[in-house]
């Protein structure tokens, strides 16, 4: 459950989810990184494991950042004006 926003330098509660923005993230297990995701160690296809998370950014932090999940480098926080240059 989300109960703060995800900026860690922000203590900011969530109390309404119009102020600010909501951010839905499919998570799969890995495993065996670096391994096939797909295929098991007996050469059978297995099923990856899904997780929904869910993250906030209070109305001040969403005016001027967003958020980008990477598998492997978990959460970030990007400057909105970055978020636009790539």
């Amino acid at each position: 459950m989300v109960s703060n926003c995800a900026n860690p330098a922000c203590a900011t509660p969530l109390r309404y989810l119009r102020d600010g923005r909501l951010y839905q993230f499919e998570v799969k297990s890995l495993d065996n990184p670096g391994a096939n995701p797909l295929v098991s160690e007996n050469g059978n296809k297995k099923r990856s494991s899904r997780q929904v998370w869910h993250f906030w950014l209070c109305g001040q932090c969403s005016s001027n950042l967003t958020l980008k999940f990477d598998q492997r480098g978990g959460l970030k926080l990007i400057p909105l004006y970055a978020a636009y240059t790539h």
